[in-house]
């Protein structure tokens, strides 16, 4: 089945003249990035050239992606929107909700009791509003889109940080927050500055136990987890085309690893092999007739220093396997050194627990090269030495891999097969014995590897790699073993090695599913209720937050300053409070609790500035909101980076916090803060985040004539009686501006629709 053949046919109708217009507007060659991106331009044809990392820019997307998580208060504000139906194609995934505990089938069942109330409120909504949905145990939303949704030269946003995934089909994927997905649905257009562009030519070819996963592990120990803010990743070259679609997207997938807005590659053999294998022939056959327009320009990837930003090479003939990690997805260890880091470093040698699957390497090829060391694991008498768990990306692979037998080699080997959900990859795992915070060590071929973002234990040292290298070293429950050398001791007693592991990027008999999960809307909607009960836990509708007073700020209280690195899970954690993600007010609770307050160096402890005690964060904010003081957060560099959640602006927002001022933001963040109607300021002067005192009292000056590119100024007055006045910037455009002023984004949609 493909679905949208209709608009996809009328995005390849127009790719052609848009193309010929921009390549006039900027006068040169065009990368793949721009060709896509001018092709989607809001205005339709493009009339300039835009100015990598400075000009805003209105686009069109082609559609539109949520996990439930996120999707709940997305379409809690597109209830405000006042639209019968959504204005582009947009679907609802339930894959963040199901916690690993026991298998599959026990965990999957658990959720759908659990989460009842959640599903039917996103069914209910789905269903009235004309959005698709996908119900729990259908899989993570980015393999379920690889697999039925992308196209190459297409344009989507995703209520989730590693949309990107769908790069590896050769489309423009971003994630963003609700109210940007909101917009869309409500047949807005969608803001971005137009990003810079970083060039990754590969060469060569992987072999052996290289994979496409240690292309972006070694990416990221090149550009660090903020080396690509403001820039999409296009990957070229020979090398590019010879890895499989699956290979491809896991490296787009894991691109927001290194705040990349998104990555992606170029329309070759083995994508139209992909389209063809899921059942999309049509579109393979589309995409041939201007197949020109899905590439780069020849001229640029013959000289692409001269129209790239910044241009890294890769020779994947020479490229080793890595293991990144641990506490940071951007530590790269070549396999070869990784032993001698783990004894230097002290870090716990023996693995505790294997898991390979989610969003990021979920796919046939990834679970049948790690099956093929599985199967000899038993084939030469290996037990494994580490707890192993799968998690495969949708129930069209789960179907498909126990149908050829690989689940089946798995449980020889003593692995658990988890929900097809996100699962681990985001802290919903009920880990035994993880409340004891012991220290420990587990390999994952996830993308992230935060301090306790799977388990909640601080100290479990995490390291990311790939599917085949996490399998190896489950089986020998020891993180110094490197199979590419090493031996193993058997059960008799024997030494012996595993081979290469082998696999294939698509199965020989085709894929094949029973139940893939879908629910399509109805055909009508006006008679759908979405009910939401006044007393639920787990919902809550929304308020609009309030217009901006007219005023400048005045004697705001330092909520707390962050020390160092600050992610979204750091400010808004996921785990058990995944299941307030639908009650703004409850899930408002666990807000910045996992920062470092910089004046004690502990987690969710700052003063209360009103009774001079300390308590914890959540509680503190609540205080001032209640005596209505405002108040101010104070962060370091990359602030915000990590998940596209928009609890984590929606939060402090709602509990009075009025600005966040930080040495630099990480993307989605920062867009979703000003959304929301926050202020995100940066400090002109990093040196001066050694100014702000526990006890300021703050103002913010300049209010009043706020501008594009006009920095304001920040006075903190000091318990002593001293004051400080600094200069901080902002990167808000004149709409942004108006955002502010509104109260929210959303504020404006609102008022627009009610006239």
């Amino acid at each position: 089945m493909v679905f949208d053949l209709d608009m996809i046919k009328q995005v390849y109708s127009r790719i052609p003249a848009r193309v010929a217009a921009a390549r006039a507007a900027v006068n040169r060659p065009l990368t793949l990035t721009e060709k896509i991106l001018y092709a989607h331009l809001w205005q339709g044809e493009a009339s300039e050239d835009f100015a990598r990392g400075v000009s805003y820019v209105d686009f069109a997307p082609d559609r539109v992606a949520m996990q439930d998580a996120t999707a709940q208060m997305a379409l809690l504000q597109f209830m405000q929107a006042g639209r019968d139906q959504v204005a582009v194609p947009s679907t609802v995934h339930c894959d963040h909700l199901i916690q690993a505990k026991v298998g599959a089938v026990e965990d999957l069942q658990t959720a759908v009791d659990k989460n009842k109330e959640v599903y039917d409120f996103l069914a209910s909504v789905s269903n009235k509003y004309g959005i698709g949905f996908w119900k729990a145990g259908a899989g993570i939303i980015h393999q379920v889109v690889l697999e039925n949704y992308a196209f190459p030269g297409g344009m989507m946003i995703g209520t989730d940080s590693h949309t990107p995934n769908a790069g590896g089909l050769g489309m423009i994927a971003i994630g963003v927050g609700g109210a940007d997905a909101c917009d869309v649905m409500a047949g807005l257009a969608w803001e971005l500055k137009f990003p810079k562009l970083i060039g990754v030519k590969l060469t060569g070819k992987l072999s052996g136990w290289t994979s496409a996963k240690d292309v972006i592990l070694k990416v990221a120990g090149i550009l660090t987890v903020k080396g690509g803010t403001d820039h999409i990743v296009e990957y070229f070259g020979e090398g590019a085309r010879s890895l499989s679609a699956t290979g491809k997207g896991t490296i787009c997938n894991m691109g927001a690893e290194i705040g990349a807005t998104t990555s992606i590659f170029g329309y070759d053999e083995n994508s139209a092999s992909y389209l063809r294998g899921t059942s999309r022939a049509e579109v393979a056959a589309l995409a041939d007739g201007i197949a020109e327009h899905l590439t780069g320009d020849a001229e640029v990837y013959a000289n692409p220093e001269k129209y790239f930003d910044q241009v890294i090479e890769i020779n994947l003939s020479e490229l080793e396997p890595h293991i990144n990690g641990p506490f940071t997805p951007d530590l790269a260890w070549p396999l070869s050194k990784f032993a001698q880091a783990v004894r230097e470093n002290g870090w716990p040698a023996k693995l505790d627990v294997g898991l390979i699957g989610s969003c990021t390497n979920s796919s046939y090829e990834d679970i049948s090269r790690a099956a093929s060391l599985a199967q000899q694991a038993v084939d030469k008498n290996l037990k494994a030495k580490a707890e192993f768990t799968i998690t495969p990306g949708s129930e069209m692979v789960r179907y498909t891999v126990e149908r050829d037998g690989f689940l089946g080699t798995f449980d020889q080997m003593g692995g658990v097969v988890l929900a097809n959900a996100c699962g681990p990859c985001i802290g919903q795992w009920a880990r035994h014995g993880a409340e004891k915070q012991e220290k420990n060590s587990i390999i994952t071929s996830f993308n992230r590897n935060f301090a306790k973002r799977a388990d909640g234990n601080p100290n479990t040292h995490a390291f990311v790699a790939s599917p085949e290298i996490v399998t190896a070293l489950a089986i020998a429950g020891d993180l110094t073993f490197n199979p590419v050398t090493d031996t193993l001791t058997n059960e008799k007693g024997e030494q012996v090695k595993l081979e290469e592991p082998k696999g294939l990027d698509l199965p020989t008999k085709g894929f094949a599913v029973e139940d893939a999960g879908y629910q399509a809307p109805a055909a009508d909607g006006s008679k759908v209720s979405v009910a939401v009960s006044p007393t639920s836990e787990r919902l809550q509708l929304l308020d609009p937050f309030k217009a901006w007073e007219g005023t400048d700020l005045h004697g705001l209280k330092l909520l707390i300053k962050a020390k160092g690195k600050c992610t979204t899970d750091h400010i808004s954690m996921a785990g058990p409070w995944l299941r307030f993600r639908g009650h703004l007010d409850n899930i408002s609770n666990n807000l910045l609790i996992g920062a470092i307050n910089y004046y004690n160096e502990t987690a969710n402890k700052v003063k209360n500035q009103i009774s001079g005690e300390y308590g914890e964060v959540p509680a503190v904010q609540r205080a001032y909101k209640a005596a209505g003081i405002g108040s101010i957060v104070v962060g370091d560099e990359n602030y915000g980076e990590g998940s596209s959640r928009e609890h984590a602006a929606m939060e402090p927002r709602h509990l009075g916090v009025r600005a966040i001022l930080v040495k630099s933001f990480a993307r989605i963040h920062e867009t979703n803060l000003k959304k929301q109607g926050m202020l995100a300021l940066t400090f002109a002067n990093k040196a001066d985040y050694d100014k702000v005192q526990e006890n300021d009292s703050i103002d913010i000056l300049g209010l009043t004539s706020f501008a594009p590119g006009k920095p304001l100024s920040i006075v903190l007055n000091h318990a002593d009686g001293s004051k400080d006045e600094i200069a901080v910037n902002h990167s808000y455009n004149e709409q942004q501006i108006e955002w502010f002023k509104a109260g929210a984004a959303l504020n404006i949609i609102r008022a627009q629709f009610a006239g």
